[in-house]
């Protein structure tokens, strides 16, 4: 087949012209961050037709990201997929060999390294989310994600929480340590306290209670806020909805993987961690706490209200980069 010539700028911009018609906008901010990236490399290399990519060459950006000192494995691996779906995209409208995209290799991230640095990017959360209230509003996981991301607190506090601990006019939560009737919190006693909501939020529970919410208490009689039809949740329950909201074509983003539903076992029921893209509730909470950084709250606030030491939220949930923390430290170079 005859190639047609086109420059990485015009080829990026078409591409994302196509998707702006069936992803969402933050998933468009996504696919243009990532691939930037590439568009850039190209224009060091001086590569102004990608006629001329080659596997050797794809693998040469392949190392080129892995070198990046503020990127971890699973970030790499990420924008490397996302590349992967343009490479094919680029096969359709003839600017480079149709099977060019098998030799966009992703790397191979293990189990251990995928819960230690993934996290939810606040743009996934945000495309999670718009979809869950517009097509699922009020629902349980809508109202279960919708918790975890804006209180960042961890799975088995949802799962604890009872109607009674919801203070409508006051906005807040209060987190009790149960254990005697199967709701113990991570900290124990000192995971107690109280969390502040936003009147989104408060306006998404009221609507969950009064309509949604099965009128049922669990085995102890008391009448869990997150219940379910049997009761209080399950351990594996919250789990399950991050899995499978996680997931990019469960809200309508594009797989980034290539896969398609036919033959995608992760679409199946029950299996949805089996998507790459897919995240625990942990990384929830880790994306969540990394947004608040960004965000310019203080540390002890983002620790008070995740229930944190600053030092393990140094160590084990903080993802921004030197470069970010170093940008947001430059607003005080002033007051030096």
């Amino acid at each position: 087949m005859e190639l047609e010539p086109i420059d990485p700028e015009t080829a990026l911009e078409l591409y994302i012209a196509e998707k702006e018609m069936e992803l969402s906008k933050s998933t468009i901010r996504s696919h243009q961050s990532r691939l930037g990236h590439f568009v850039r490399w190209c224009d060091e290399r001086d590569i102004t037709n990608l006629n001329e990519l080659t596997g050797r060459k794809l693998q040469e950006f392949r190392l080129w990201r892995r070198n990046d000192g503020d990127l971890c494995k699973v970030s790499v691996k990420t924008q490397i997929d996302t590349l992967r779906v343009f490479v094919r995209w680029l096969g359709t409208i003839d600017a480079v060999d149709p099977d060019l995209h098998v030799k966009v290799i992703s790397p191979d991230v293990t189990p251990d390294e995928n819960s230690r640095d993934v996290k939810l990017d606040a743009e996934d959360a945000e495309a999670i989310l718009a979809h869950l209230e517009t097509y699922e509003y009020a629902s349980r996981p809508h109202v279960t994600i919708a918790l975890l991301w804006h209180t960042m607190m961890r799975r088995g506090a949802a799962r604890a929480l009872d109607v009674d601990d919801y203070y409508p006019e006051e906005q807040c939560l209060e987190l009790h340590h149960r254990p005697d009737s199967d709701t113990p919190i991570k900290n124990g006693i000192d995971g107690e306290r109280f969390i502040g909501l936003s009147g989104w939020l408060c306006q998404l529970l009221d609507d969950w209670l009064r309509d949604r919410r099965p009128d049922v208490t669990d085995d102890y009689g008391r009448e869990p806020l997150l219940a379910t039809q049997y009761g209080r949740p399950s351990r594996t329950t919250i789990p399950k909805y991050a899995y499978r909201w996680s997931r990019p074509c469960a809200y309508g983003a594009e797989c980034p993987h290539g896969r398609s539903p036919e033959d995608c076992e992760a679409v199946e029921q029950g299996h949805a961690s089996k998507c790459p893209s897919s995240i625990s509730p942990h990384a929830i909470r880790r994306g969540s706490i990394t947004h608040h950084l960004k965000k310019d709250i203080p540390e002890t606030a983002v620790s008070g209200r995740a229930n944190v030491s600053q030092r393990v939220l140094e160590q084990h949930y903080d993802r921004r980069t030197q470069r970010e923390k170093m940008e947001q430290r430059r607003q005080y170079l002033d007051q030096l």
